[in-house]
């Protein structure tokens, strides 16, 4: 058997064991609705509750890990467990501390004895907990450093030069692809190895969070990739080290481009700036749309066993949620290859130097 059709069976076969716990998931908090109260099922409600940020991590039936909350108020900080915010039944309940707290739509409020939202306490409310997709995030960043110390240490006993093994052996090639089909082409020889450190941290912290992001059991199952917050701090990073290794040249091209008449300089530079900021907008939310239409696609596909509660939408529902999960799979590394490739594009352009024989720019 070639080892695309072994890969190509793990694949499959791993997208269905995702898509069965998915389901088990939610047979479980189905059944656990219907114990408290017979009511319609509600697909916009039980797919945002999977996708949206959370202050506890779901483990299985009415198991989870509570995280604590961090919160800084008027009267300082207030350090407690989200345990305290929710019933046996993991319904949203008042906890009494400095101030009285109540989780409403899934964001911690501050409420008044008549249990609504005090909007003056609220004012100086400063969430900082530690929610599912931040220690979702500790867990990718434990998993890389291990890897990639790993197969660091490995370099450094085995030497270079010498055949990969184990965990060498599958970085090698990535690292690799990300050097010579990313940053090589896009940089140049000359000034692409001082970026390569970011271009890889930025690929694999992508990935990892991506790939964890469709295992639906822990440690697996926060929708990091999917969150504005998560892709707008790496459009942030791309946007700095862009602007801060860009050389004379290219703030030359921005604000007074070389070969034109006064007048189109005058036009062409605000829309030359704009373009300075809608570059890593266009990353942040082409990463944030394609994860989050991923998962949402796939919970849709499984809502639709919930909606009918036939076999024959089983039938129909599980081999499409199925193939999406493999088509997510694919679409896990592709968004990783895409945000590392436009970083390393506009990082080559920053940094391109231009040449150009001014003797013919007219001068009025």
């Amino acid at each position: 058997m070639s080892f695309l059709r072994i890969k190509t069976l793990l694949v499959a076969g791993f997208s269905l064991l995702a898509v069965l716990s998915v389901t088990k998931s939610f047979a479980n908090e189905t059944a656990m609705d219907s114990a408290k109260k017979e009511k319609e099922f509600n697909v916009t409600e039980t797919i945002l509750e999977h996708i949206k940020d959370d202050h506890s991590w779901h483990l299985w039936g009415d198991k989870s890990i509570h995280l604590p909350v961090i919160l800084k108020t008027s009267k300082g900080v207030e350090v407690f467990s989200s345990a305290k915010l929710v019933d046996e039944h993991h319904e949203p309940i008042v906890y009494k501390g400095n101030f009285d707290y109540k989780l409403i739509e899934g964001k911690l409020k501050i409420v008044n004895e008549q249990g609504t939202i005090d909007e003056v306490a609220n004012k100086q409310l400063l969430d900082i907990s530690i929610t599912k997709n931040v220690a979702s995030l500790f867990v990718s960043v434990f998993i890389i450093l291990v890897v990639f110390l790993t197969a660091a240490s490995a370099y450094k006993k085995t030497g270079v030069t010498s055949a990969p093994k184990g965990l060498q052996s599958f970085m090698e090639p990535i690292v690799l692809f990300v050097r010579d089909d990313l940053a090589i082409p896009n940089i140049g020889k000359k000034k692409y190895a001082k970026f390569m450190p970011f271009l890889l941290t930025v690929f694999f912290l992508i990935l990892t969070n991506n790939f964890l992001g469709l295992i639906p059991f822990f440690p697996g199952g926060a929708n990091v990739s999917g969150n504005i917050a998560f892709t707008m701090m790496l459009a942030v990073c791309v946007f700095i080290v862009v602007n801060l290794s860009a050389n004379k040249n290219y703030w030359e091209h921005i604000f007074w481009m070389p070969g034109m008449h006064w007048s189109m300089k005058l036009f062409l530079a605000p829309i030359e700036l704009i373009g300075v900021f809608t570059k890593p907008i266009s990353l942040m939310i082409r990463l944030f749309a394609n994860i989050t239409a991923g998962h949402i696609l796939v919970l849709s596909l499984i809502c639709i066993i919930f909606i009918f509660k036939t076999i024959f939408a089983s039938a129909i529902a599980v081999p499409f949620a199925v193939f999406i999960g493999v088509i997510e799979c694919l679409v896990a590394f592709l968004q990783a290859y895409i945000f590392t490739m436009l970083t390393a594009m506009y990082i080559g352009m920053a940094n391109e130097e231009h040449h150009h024989d001014h003797a013919h720019e007219a001068h009025h």
